[in-house]
């Protein structure tokens, strides 16, 4: 079995987003680094190259392919902010009514700008997305 292309690293995610060039993705990802911190009393950690991540489960999928994955977190990618684990807790589908301007991905949330959304309805989404996803999404 493969191993996860995406798994968790040393680099300073602090120091990571401060170097974001875009203004408005680094400004924006300052934010929710604060607000996720926050949120799920966890710390910053970056995955990958490019995704900030709070929390971690490990999945197991009936094939037999299992892994770890980040619980809720973002990547302030060039053309939109990339939000992940926010799409899973039941809550979730009436949250993202009330969200503001985003797209749907397969397990993420796609916003051009924090200035787009509601703050109040992000913050209930990860209120009830971090603690289902590590709860119930994980083995």
């Amino acid at each position: 079995m493969s191993e996860n292309k995406t798994g968790p690293t040393d680099v300073d995610v602090r120091g990571w987003l401060e170097a974001v060039e875009h203004p408005v993705r680094r400004a924006d990802g300052l934010t929710l680094h604060e607000m996720m911190s926050r949120i799920t009393g966890r710390p910053a950690v970056m995955w990958g190259p490019s995704m900030v991540g709070f929390g971690e489960y490990h999945y197991r999928y009936d094939s037999g392919r299992e892994g770890d994955a980040l619980a809720v977190g973002f990547s302030p990618r060039k053309s939109s902010l990339a939000l992940y684990g926010l799409t899973y807790a039941p809550e979730s589908t009436l949250l993202l009514d009330a969200l503001g301007k985003h797209k749907r991905g397969a397990g993420c949330l796609y916003v051009n700008t924090l200035a787009d959304v509601d703050s109040a309805v992000l913050e209930n989404m990860i209120e009830v997305s971090y603690p289902y996803v590590v709860g119930t999404l994980g083995v």
